[in-house]
């Protein structure tokens, strides 16, 4: 590359030559031109979608709608959803920062009615004596029952537990990001998609089409 040919110059003058070549530290370095980011047509969203099966199909809906990244999605609590004001609170996001974002109203429906159903599992969960989830920082010791709380529980938990080694209760994480990358990479791999399209690329359409 261009920086690569310039590096080499000077070293060879500077190190091997022992000479200083002043009037090469004015080039300008080459700069990488930054890639766009791979979109979809609304149209390929909903065929994406429509292929997409189970709860990783929720979760690319929410990226989507909401223009969430994969973890923001998987990490959302159920406190993070306000369904009265049609927002999504990110809490501890990139770079460390909370922000709010849209809830779409076609969302309200299919993350309420699946809900419902986490709320069943973890009262089920509670009556075997689990039910609790990780809280972030040292919220678990200020507030001993909070971890056993509706509102701190995951959107999208997981399908099996795991055993806490602190307190040798078993409890559930949230959905692991891999489960809703197969799912999307299998779907594009189904419709025989040229495009190259990844969980982040619902969060670029989303900006897209935002405009």
């Amino acid at each position: 590359t261009q920086n690569q040919a310039l590096a080499a110059l000077l070293f060879l003058y500077k190190d091997i030559f022992g000479k200083d070549l002043p009037w090469m530290k004015g080039i300008v370095h080459a700069k990488r031109k930054k890639k766009l980011p791979m979109v979809m047509s609304q149209k390929e969203v909903q065929v994406v979608l429509g292929e997409m099966v189970g709860t990783p199909k929720l979760v690319a809906t929410v990226l989507y709608g909401s223009g969430l990244r994969l973890m923001e999605g998987c990490r959302l609590r159920v406190k993070d959803v306000d369904f009265d004001r049609h927002e999504i609170h990110i809490r501890n996001g990139k770079g460390g920062k909370d922000r709010k974002t849209m809830l779409p109203h076609r969302l309200v429906g299919p993350l309420e009615q699946h809900l419902r159903l986490v709320r069943q599992q973890h009262r089920e969960d509670c009556a075997r004596g689990w039910g609790s989830v990780e809280l972030p920082g040292a919220m678990d010791k200020k507030s001993p029952t909070s971890p056993w709380d509706w509102a701190w529980q995951w959107v999208f938990p997981a399908t099996s537990a795991y055993l806490h080694e602190a307190t040798r209760k078993r409890r559930r994480h949230h959905l692991h990001e891999t489960v809703i990358q197969k799912e999307v990479r299998r779907s594009v791999q189904a419709l025989k998609m040229s495009k190259r399209v990844t969980c982040h690329t619902f969060r670029h359409t989303f900006a897209t089409h935002l405009l």
